[in-house]
């Protein structure tokens, strides 16, 4: 849908005159200072909250273990607690002095998310509203940047959100792919009333991920392009700058880091906030995200004006809510940005606000009833705390379901003779399926993402290369050296979800040797693999389109691919076959060494 510009700055405009209304607390940021010129300067202080990666999170509860959540550290997660935190600082600041933002990813993560997007779809004629905007809209959020989740669920679904958020939803990156304007609104204009008869306009620039275009490829290609974050913000800053803001924030639904999942698939980096802020002028503050990490207060020296832009990321979930607090003067017949700091509230110190959690009783109690349905029974409990080192049931089941679901898929054509092969990873190190009774949230909590299943044709030489991209995952140990387990993954910072397990072949990883070196002995059938062996690779969406970088998966040939979720194909396998044996299907495939030796 090209952007209105008309329309949307005048519902922009009134946005902002509403926020600059609300609330009849003096302002107290309003100060007497040094005398400027003979007369006392005029000053202005206000206070931007940002939220990220809220990933459907309203309640402080975990649906797949089906109680409140919990974790090492004692983080407390959804919205409804981080409603406290701003209900506190609009208290403290005055109404009319704050503003709420967030940086994206925000209908995808949790069952609660996933149930109004598939189960009792938002979308459907007469639809429910979805929990995280009622959420939203009752914390009255200003803007939000879209995020690459929000595409996960298609179009349609987020299009709907979109209607039915009393707020701005922003992408100046994400554009229409026929006519390249804007698919949504780039930015929000928001008007704060000072006690001195000049109002304050603060700009938002939301800008998303340009992973977008391989992640969820199936779901924009042809229909939206996604350029980088720093050469639309060189177009958009200045715009907003002519346009009168005194302020320009940007929400960036992209990490500070500077690296890309996705390697030069692309020619737009995936972590690119901090390099928006040190490329284009005229910003002052930065709310990051995507990258589910903590940094209260980060500052990037603006290449061309020597000025410092400050950026903060507050981690995860509504696990943190990060304040932006800026300090202006009046000079020069304009408002100037004196100073400007940031820092995080955590949310685990509040309680969760009953506005929030009495809003969505209703829609948290039938997401509850639905993951503890009883879909099969299971003979051997399983879990993946050892996953990520060791060769472990669990995960053979995804693989085992996902070499069954593509051998049926291609059953009668020309690839049904070549054998199948299965990647997964450990998404979740809590994962557990029990002995007994099986729910819909035991296999739901095992596959966590919303990934659908591919098959692809690779050759034994292009597998082993695969493996071995894979195996970069492990911290080198030498020989005779002790091993921790909690220290020998995650090398170089590497997620979970970017360690790959590859069933139907049998492999060694010696974590002796340097990267690059470290795959043995790998056997199809009994045999050593040969280089020109050709297979049925089933793997998900997210790696066959590029991400994580593996190597040759993103070009080989598409033989089948399937829109359902993997989650929701495990879920009707185990309807199907009523029961979980594992030793039907687990086996020890892969091992780590040291010179031959196993590791564990």
């Amino acid at each position: 849908m090209p952007l209105n510009r008309r329309k949307f700055l005048g519902k922009s405009a009134a946005t902002g005159a509403g926020v600059a209304l609300a609330g009849a607390v003096a302002a107290p940021g309003a100060q007497a200072a040094e005398a400027y010129g003979g007369r006392p300067a005029k000053r202005y202080a206000f206070t931007v909250m940002g939220t990220t990666d809220l990933h459907g999170n309203v309640f402080n509860w975990d649906y797949f273990t089906d109680k409140e959540f919990d974790d090492k550290d004692h983080n407390d997660v959804g919205l409804a607690k981080v409603s406290t935190l701003v209900n506190r600082v609009r208290a403290e600041k005055g109404r009319r002095n704050t503003l709420l933002i967030d940086a994206g990813d925000t209908i995808q993560g949790t069952q609660l998310s996933y149930y109004y997007a598939k189960v009792d779809p938002i979308t459907a004629e007469g639809g429910p509203v979805h929990p995280m905007a009622q959420a939203m809209n009752a914390m009255e959020y200003d803007a939000a940047a879209l995020g690459n989740h929000e595409f996960n669920y298609g179009i349609p679904v987020l299009r709907k959100f979109e209607q039915q958020c009393r707020f701005p939803l922003l992408g100046a990156n994400a554009l229409d792919a026929k006519t390249l304007r804007p698919a949504f609104a780039p930015y929000s204009m928001h008007r704060l009333r000072t006690p001195h008869g000049r109002d304050v306009k603060v700009a938002v620039l939301g800008l998303t991920n340009p992973g977008i275009a391989i992640w969820d490829k199936a779901n924009v290609q042809g229909k939206m392009t996604f350029p980088g974050l720093e050469e639309q913000a060189a177009k958009w800053v200045p715009k907003l700058r002519s346009m009168g803001a005194d302020v320009v924030i940007v929400s960036a639904h992209s990490g500070s880091s500077g690296t890309s999942s996705y390697g030069d698939q692309l020619p737009y980096v995936e972590n690119a906030a901090g390099l928006v802020a040190e490329q284009v002028p005229g910003i002052d503050a930065i709310l990051v995200g995507h990258a589910h990490t903590e940094i209260p207060e980060y500052f990037v020296t603006n290449k061309e004006t020597g000025r410092k832009v400050v950026l903060s990321e507050p981690l995860k979930w509504g696990q943190r809510l990060t304040l932006f607090d800026f300090e202006l003067v009046w000079e020069k017949g304009c408002w100037t940005v004196e100073k400007v700091g940031a820092k995080v509230l955590n949310s685990n110190t509040v309680e969760e606000d009953a506005k929030i959690t009495g809003l969505l009783t209703d829609e948290h109690a039938k997401v509850v009833a639905y993951v503890n349905q009883v879909i099969g029974t299971n003979a051997a409990e399983m879990t993946s705390a050892e996953a990520p080192y060791k060769d472990v049931p669990i995960i053979d089941l995804i693989n085992h379901i996902q070499a069954d679901t593509v051998k049926q898929a291609l059953a009668g054509t020309e690839h049904a003779a070549l054998p199948v092969l299965s990647q997964a990873a450990c998404f979740s190190r809590s994962a557990r399926i029990p002995a007994g009774e099986v729910t819909i949230r035991d296999v739901a909590g095992l596959y966590v993402f919303e990934n659908t299943l591919e098959a692809r044709l690779m050759t034994g030489a292009q597998m082993k290369a695969y493996l071995e991209f894979s195996a970069n995952y492990y911290v080198r140990t030498p020989a005779g050296a002790p091993v921790e387990p909690a220290k020998l993954t995650n090398a170089g910072g590497i997620p979970d979800y970017n360690y790959d397990v590859v069933s139907g072949l049998s492999y060694e990883i010696d974590i002796a040797k340097p990267a690059g070196s470290r795959v043995a002995n790998v056997r199809f059938g009994g045999q050593p693999l040969a280089d020109d062996a050709k297979f049925v690779f089933a793997v998900n969406n997210y790696r066959a389109n590029g991400g994580g970088n593996f190597p040759h998966v993103a070009a080989a040939p598409v033989l089948w691919s399937n829109s359902e979720e993997i989650r929701n194909t495990m879920i009707a396998w185990v309807k199907a076959k009523g029961s979980i044996d594992p030793a039907v299907f687990a086996a020890v495939d892969w091992k780590l060494t040291r010179e031959g030796v196993p590791v564990f």
